[in-house]
């Protein structure tokens, strides 16, 4: 069981038809450098705190939230977050006020309730819920550091190397983010 679950939700995040997970962790660590490792790991502890909360709570049918509702919110919470990149110092440093690291607290609590949807699909009519959340928790969480590794690594390499402006970097990348999250958005909303 433990095996199969973390591959699930190690699948789960990295599963490119889930792109929107991806790209909330990368538009999230955006505005960070390599040097800044220790505001991410706070940053992105926050966010697990709030979607571990949630998956746990929704996989226990604690809570529930209908899906279309939760499918809408993911982009929104995206687009919020690319555009607070927006207003991160001028120069090449990422310091973010403290409050900043509310925000991905309260946007876990949302794709957590994305991740039950999936989760509690594939545990059908089991009894049997804490286990497979717990592992499958974990495969999202060694996902999520892959993501993050991946994309600070990215980071590194076009601001040291190729000697982008890290702000360039943190402008383009939030850009995207808009855009992508606008169109899924409108898909969204268009059925």
């Amino acid at each position: 069981m433990f095996g199969t679950y973390l591959n699930l939700g190690f699948d789960h995040i990295l599963d490119l038809n889930a792109y929107d997970h991806i790209l909330f962790v990368v538009t999230l660590c955006a505005t960070y450098a390599v040097k800044d490792w220790r505001k991410v790991l706070v940053l992105v502890t926050a966010f697990t705190i709030g979607h571990s909360v949630t998956l746990a709570l929704s996989a226990l049918d604690i809570i529930t939230f209908p899906s279309r509702l939760i499918e809408v919110l993911i982009p929104i919470t995206i687009i919020i977050t690319a555009i607070l990149n927006f207003f991160g110092k001028r120069d090449d440093t990422s310091d973010y006020p403290t409050w900043n690291y509310f925000l991905p607290l309260i946007f876990g609590l949302i794709h957590g309730m994305g991740f039950s949807n999936y989760l509690k699909a594939l545990l059908g009519r089991s009894s049997e819920v804490v286990e497979p959340l717990l592992y499958f928790n974990l495969g999202i969480e060694i996902g999520q550091i892959f993501i993050i590794a991946a994309s600070m690594l990215l980071s590194f390499l076009l601001v040291n190397v190729l000697k982008l402006k890290h702000r360039t970097w943190v402008i383009a990348l939030s850009s995207i983010s808009i855009v992508v999250s606008l169109h899924l958005l409108y898909k969204l909303l268009a059925i």
